[in-house]
């Protein structure tokens, strides 16, 4: 039963956007499938990994047949990249294999059956829905997602804190070093609910999201968060567990602050992170009378030495940070100037800010060299 025709390319935009969450490692053969289901004209693709599931869905199926099958989502893949973008692929079910042609090439597939494919079960009801716009949703991501932890033992940390309030919603995330914080403004929300989103769902959401206006609609429920937009709908389980109090993280009380260009820094942050050691990537910084001095050294007893001129003077000020967690926040961010602020103490963290966007704070603690 021949259950989908279309050109190559349009057979790899769904497929592609769902293969991400397929893991190459797993404990269930079935969950290398990708479920392919077929109403009509109606193809959905839907891959899983018990944790995450993402849908989309294509316009492009063939006869009026409902059909359901499930086939290796990477082998697919591979074969849909490697086929010359000429004609239709046809995608035909028989005899329990999935047979792709296109032209003078034919590929069969195993296939599992459909009705042993694990989709996750969703709430009858939402606690919290609203919509905003993609490209929004995409910053709040893109200017939080990397301080999150990896495989840290705090499992909590090793996401990302969605908070949803009357009027806001904020992202944050830390990894006990270093902590980053956004928010906007967003009517619709009625009461406060703070979710933990796992790490694999929000680089999805970073990978998926696009840089436009058009709406993203979030539902969220006891355990679950819902993405949908355009044709993808995400569907992932939350992290439980008691996030940090953020807003102790944060400093409210410094009172010395400079700006600085954000490139000028960057540039001079990596070459001075050159001649640090992959296990201790600290660099001091210097501050004193409108100099900012960066310097790094190693066991061979080699230095780096970078100066900087900015507007600051206040009393000189020494003090030790990974330069990884700076360079960071300077890779994530677009703005020509960042606000350095500090307090008169070695032991004090460091906060970044941004001129134009007052709801992002970066807080880095700062370590012995």
């Amino acid at each position: 039963m021949q259950i989908v025709q279309a050109t190559r390319d349009a057979l790899l935009k769904p497929l592609s956007t769902v293969v991400g969450i397929v893991e190459r490692r797993h404990t269930l053969p079935i969950l290398a499938n990708i479920l392919l289901r077929k109403e009509g004209r109606k193809v959905s693709f839907i891959a899983t990994d018990l944790e995450v599931q993402i849908t989309t869905h294509a316009e492009f199926g063939v006869g009026d047949e409902n059909v359901s099958t499930t086939v290796a989502a990477r082998k697919l893949l591979d074969i849909l990249r490697a086929l010359p973008d000429v004609g239709d692929v046809t995608l035909t079910l028989l005899d329990g294999k999935l047979i792709v042609q296109s032209g003078r090439s034919r590929f069969a597939l195993q296939t599992l059956d459909a009705s042993e494919f694990p989709t996750l079960a969703q709430p009858e009801s939402w606690d919290v829905s609203f919509g905003l716009p993609q490209k929004t949703l995409k910053h709040l991501f893109n200017t939080v997602h990397f301080a999150m932890a990896q495989q840290d033992i705090r499992y909590y940390l090793n996401g990302m804190l969605f908070v949803f309030e009357p009027g806001w919603v904020r992202t944050v995330s830390t990894d006990g070093h270093r902590l980053a914080h956004n928010g906007t403004q967003i009517d619709g929300i009625e009461s406060r609910h703070d979710v933990i989103v796992p790490r694999k769902t929000v680089l999805e959401m970073q990978r998926l999201l696009g840089d436009v206006d058009d709406g993203v609609q979030v539902d969220v429920a006891t355990g679950q968060v819902r993405f949908r937009f355009e044709h993808v709908e995400l569907i992932s389980k939350l992290v439980e567990g008691k996030f940090p109090d953020f807003t102790r993280v944060i400093p409210s009380t410094y009172t010395r602050h400079f700006m600085i260009n954000r490139e000028a820094l960057q540039g001079s942050l990596q070459r001075a992170a050159i001649l640090t050691t992959d296990k201790l990537r600290g660099v001091r910084v210097q501050l004193s009378d409108h100099q900012l001095r960066i310097s790094a050294s190693n066991a061979e007893q080699e230095e780096a030495n970078e100066e900087i001129e900015i507007d600051y003077e206040f009393e000189a000020l020494d003090v030790g940070f990974n330069v990884s967690y700076l360079l960071d926040v300077l890779a994530n961010i677009k703005t020509e100037q960042v606000r350095w602020s500090v307090q008169p103490d070695s032991n004090a963290s460091v906060l970044i800010t941004l001129p134009d966007e007052d709801a992002f704070k970066y807080v880095v603690m700062p370590m012995r060299i």
